[in-house]
C-alpha cells in the first residue's frame, strides 16, 4: 500500500503543479474574493482530479481510445469557458473601478458574488472538461506495469493520495491569491491585478487549444 500511496502523491503533484489557465484563474479569483472562495475553488479542482484518478484506476486504459476523438472539442470548450470568465472578470473590474467600488474586496456577502459553493462547482466543471487528466493518470498506472495498484485497498490509497496531493497544491495557489489580494488592496492595484490575470488566462487558454 505504501507504493500505491507514493505513486498517488507523485501522480497528484505531477498533474497539479504545472500552473495553467485554471491555476491562474484560481489565484485571480482568490485575490478578488477572499480565502473562503479560494478554498472552495481549490477543492473543486482537486475533486475533478480525484474523479479522474478513480476512473483511471478503475479502467482508464479502456477509456483512452474512447476519449481520444473528443479530446480536442473538450479542450476548446474548456478554453472558451476560461476566456469568457476572464473577459467577464476584466469587464466587471473596469466597470467597478470607474464607479469607485473596487477598493473593498468582494467577500460574497451580497448574495450575487462568487461564494465558496459556487466557486467549487465552477472550478469542478472547468477542470472536468479536460479529459487529458484521466489519460495522464491512466498512462501512469499502465506505465508501472506489475506494480500498478491492483487490489481495492491499493487503488483506494492511490486515489486518496492523488486527491490529497492535488488539494494541497491548489490550496497553496489559493493562499498565494489571498496574500496577493491583501497586498494589492487599493483600487488601482486590484484593477491592475485583475486585468493582468485575465490577460494571462486568455493566453494560457489559447495555448491549451494550440496544442490540440
Amino acid at each position: 500500500m505504501t507504493t500505491a500511496v507514493v505513486a498517488g502523491l507523485l501522480a497528484g503533484y505531477g498533474i497539479a503543479i504545472p500552473v495553467g489557465a485554471v491555476g491562474a484563474y484560481l489565484v485571480a479569483v482568490t485575490a478578488r474574493t477572499g480565502w473562503r472562495t479560494g478554498v472552495g475553488a481549490a477543492l473543486g479542482v482537486a475533486t475533478a482530479d480525484g474523479v479522474y484518478a478513480v476512473i483511471a484506476v478503475a479502467g482508464g486504459s479502456a477509456l483512452v481510445p474512447l476519449l481520444a476523438p473528443v479530446t480536442t472539442p473538450l479542450r476548446w470548450a474548456s478554453a472558451v469557458v476560461l476566456v469568457v470568465l476572464a473577459v467577464r472578470a476584466a469587464y466587471v473590474a473596469v466597470t467597478t473601478y470607474r464607479t469607485g467600488g473596487l477598493a473593498s474586496r468582494d467577500d460574497g456577502t451580497d448574495g450575487t458574488a462568487l461564494g465558496p459553493a459556487r466557486a467549487y462547482l465552477t472550478f469542478l466543471g472547468i477542470t472536468i472538461l479536460n479529459p487529458m487528466t484521466v489519460i495522464y493518470f491512466a498512462a501512469l498506472v499502465l506505465a508501472t506495469g506489475p506494480s500498478a495498484p491492483a487490489t481495492l485497498p491499493d487503488r483506494t490509497a492511490f486515489v486518496l493520495a492523488a486527491l490529497l496531493a492535488s488539494a494541497s497544491w491548489q490550496l497553496l495557489l489559493a493562499l498565494g491569491g489571498t496574500l496577493l489580494g491583501r497586498t494589492l488592496t487599493g483600487a488601482r492595484g486590484r484593477l491592475t491585478t485583475v486585468l493582468a490575470s485575465s490577460t494571462l488566462i486568455v493566453v494560457l487558454a489559447v495555448r491549451l487549444v494550440a496544442r490540440s
